[in-house]
């Protein structure tokens, strides 16, 4: 599996609302499902402390690629871009 980790900053919450209740479909659709979609965080070492964590589990890098790239979701992309400021990684993980 490949893991998508995700910080958000949620600028402007309305259209996160709306970027939120559409784009469960697309990581469906690349066979992601999420681990985690916000929730409490606790910071035990360090100084890194983001307002928000996502973490989707999808089968490979490629699929993560796949669900970002898709033409489909570009609006959404662009819709997640002016409500939030987000930093994105993929780590491959354990089989």
């Amino acid at each position: 599996p490949a893991y998508l980790i995700v910080t958000t900053d949620i600028q402007d919450a309305a259209a996160y609302q709306r970027y939120k209740a559409a784009v469960p479909a697309f990581i469906r659709k690349h066979g992601g499902e999420y681990l985690v979609r916000g929730g409490a965080v606790e910071v035990f070492e360090g100084t890194w402390n983001p307002p928000r964590i996502v973490v989707l589990r999808f089968p490979s890098m490629a699929h993560i690629r796949a669900f970002l790239d898709d033409p489909e979701y570009q609006p959404w992309k662009t819709l997640r871009h002016n409500a939030a400021k987000t930093e994105l990684v993929g780590v491959e993980g354990l089989e």
